[in-house]
């Protein structure tokens, strides 16, 4: 058992001894295909007129100017994004009375938009044809001033 354990150790010994070689000649390769010095025109590096980084000037011919007041940084306010029409036609797909929810199968878009009981003026049941507004909620898109199409 004891010339196991020693046979391990040197084992080990000539594996790690093995491993510092090698990150000693990665090392020198690494310093030896580095250039120092580089003048700035070999580190410069220029965007082209479509976006792409270039080792090339751009042509001054494709030049764009653009003014400061044009360019907008942040995302826009909620009133200057185009709104949409927000009265809606649909079909309760699923509504729970005992707690008071449901969603409504939207025909436009095919998806299904929550809606809460406080937001429906009259009783409705699933299968119901519904006319109503889209909300913003707390998840996502939601079901307001919800109308039985007539």
């Amino acid at each position: 058992m004891r010339s196991q354990q020693s046979f391990s150790k040197r084992e080990k010994e000539k594996q790690r001894a093995q491993e510092k070689k090698n990150k000693q000649e990665k090392m020198e390769e690494r310093k030896a295909g580095a250039r120092k010095g580089k003048s700035l025109e070999e580190m410069m590096a220029y965007i082209d007129e479509n976006g792409n980084i270039s080792t090339t000037p751009p042509d001054p011919a494709k030049k764009k100017v653009f003014s400061q007041e044009d360019m907008v940084i942040g995302v826009p306010k909620q009133e200057d994004l185009p709104q949409e029409e927000t009265i809606r036609k649909g079909r309760i797909s699923f509504y729970n009375t005992a707690k008071g929810f449901g969603f409504v199968r939207d025909n436009e878009s095919g998806e299904s938009i929550f809606f809460h009981q406080n937001d429906i003026a009259e009783q409705v049941k699933e299968g119901d044809r519904l006319i109503f507004e889209i909300g913003s909620g707390p998840r996502g898109l939601v079901a307001i001033n919800i109308k039985r199409e007539a």
